[in-house]
């Protein structure tokens, strides 16, 4: 399986970088094919809603990092979104992302399976309501697949999610992808 893992933290060694990381490692062992996007280190414009898209065989009008990740997306047979929790939603990295989506639609629509894992400071059981509704939302959208969702909540920095499960499911969900 191809496995394409956006992560949209600006924190290289952060929490929702970790479950990126642990993810990926189970995945790769599990012998899947895993291409990995940072967004937040990569260039990604903001879409313009131009529709230049639209009269231009779904090509954007920005020519940044998103040329590559539409390849790797075009051929995805999974897509992981890793965010850090931002105003009870994704982060800006991320919803860049997903609003550059605008270009495919047609292309990308109801072909993908898709999870999202996400860490927050606060615990609450209503932490990421906001998150998940959004998601739910975006991959209905899409016509999307969701197979798992994995929320690390009560993680304010590394050294705290590293005294908790959640690396080790995220590392379990990665080998058990299907």
């Amino acid at each position: 399986m191809k496995v394409v893992v956006i992560t949209g933290s600006a924190h290289k060694k952060g929490t929702s970088a970790f479950l990126a990381d642990k993810f990926i490692e189970g995945a790769i062992e599990a012998g899947h094919e895993v291409f990995r996007f940072d967004a937040a280190f990569e260039e990604v414009k903001p879409c313009l809603a131009c529709e230049y898209c639209s009269t231009h065989h779904s090509n954007c009008v920005h020519k940044d990092s998103m040329g590559k990740l539409y390849t790797e997306l075009a051929d995805a047979d999974m897509v992981v979104f890793s965010t850090p929790l931002y105003y009870y939603t994704m982060s800006a990295q991320i919803k860049a992302v997903m609003d550059r989506l605008h270009a495919k639609n047609a292309e990308f629509a109801g072909n993908k399976k898709a999870i999202i894992m996400a860490s927050s400071y606060g615990d609450a059981d209503w932490t990421m309501d906001g998150l998940d509704k959004t998601f739910d939302l975006i991959l209905g959208y899409l016509n999307w697949e969701k197979v798992a969702t994995l929320y690390a909540t009560g993680c304010p920095v590394r050294e705290v999610m590293e005294q908790k499960d959640f690396p080790q499911r995220a590392y379990e969900l990665g080998r058990n992808v299907m």
